[in-house]
């Protein structure tokens, strides 16, 4: 099923499986999960199209909307969080350009909002506790775009 799901297998070292997925995400085994499957010998893959998923329930709920799932890092140990479909609102934050406390003018600050935003969501939810949404308010994110517009772009890409 991984290399179903793959595009590229990336690394892949035993059974351990580092692969860029149809929609550009690298990740552990192609996105596929049998946690919190319905069942054993279940598995629970990506959604095909993760921005139309967002967008879909952003037009029947009316709020801005982020699917997310757990990814790991390079460099660093444990998964958090990231959006991987995004709709009613800007996933990134760019501040270049801009200057910081003591004047410097910002050349690299581009945040990802929305994976804050998703890593934020599953500290409520929960990894085991089945809770499928969080509600987060107070923050002013607006702006359009998709959660595409996080994926790094291949020229930009250190590690291809």
């Amino acid at each position: 099923m991984v290399l179903r799901e793959a595009r590229r297998i990336v690394r892949r070292r035993g059974d351990l499986v580092i692969a860029e997925t149809a929609h550009g995400f690298v990740c552990a085994s192609a996105g596929v999960d049998a946690s919190n499957a319905p069942e054993a010998g279940a598995l629970v893959l990506l959604p095909v199209d993760p921005d139309a998923s967002a967008a879909l329930l952003h037009e029947r709920l009316g709020v801005a909307v982020i699917v997310s799932d757990s990814f790991g890092r390079p460099w660093r140990l444990g998964t958090t969080d990231v959006a991987i479909g995004v709709a009613g609102l800007a996933p990134l934050l760019d501040l270049r350009g801009q200057t910081d406390a003591t004047g410097y003018e910002l050349h690299a600050a581009v945040i990802a909002v929305a994976d804050e935003i998703a890593s934020a969501a599953e500290l409520v939810k929960g990894k085991t506790q089945g809770v499928p949404a969080a509600i987060v308010r107070g923050l002013s994110v607006g702006g359009e775009g998709t959660g595409r517009e996080l994926v790094m772009p291949p020229e930009r890409d250190l590690f291809r």
